[in-house]
């Protein structure tokens, strides 16, 4: 491999793994995003007629963002390393 294709290689691989991890990222955060978007709605619909599942929605929704931080911190720290 000339010095010049291993540049190239090494540039690919480190442009490849930013992007996954930029996708990554975007995947956690549309999962968080979704959990709370229905915890968000049924607080409201509870405040509207009676529903007795939102106070579980909410738990489950900060469990998921605790998760999706966790993970995207994880996967930054792995994206750092060379």
């Amino acid at each position: 491999m000339t010095p010049n294709a291993k540049a190239i290689a090494d540039e690919l691989r480190r442009e490849f793994k930013k992007q996954l991890v930029t996708l990554m990222t975007a995947a956690f955060g549309f999962v968080a995003a979704l959990f709370w978007q229905t915890a968000i709605k049924d607080l409201i619909a509870a405040f509207v007629p009676a529903a007795d599942t939102w106070q579980y929605e909410i738990i489950a929704a900060v469990a998921v963002t605790l998760i999706a931080v966790l993970a995207i911190f994880l996967i930054s720290r792995y994206a750092k390393q060379n």
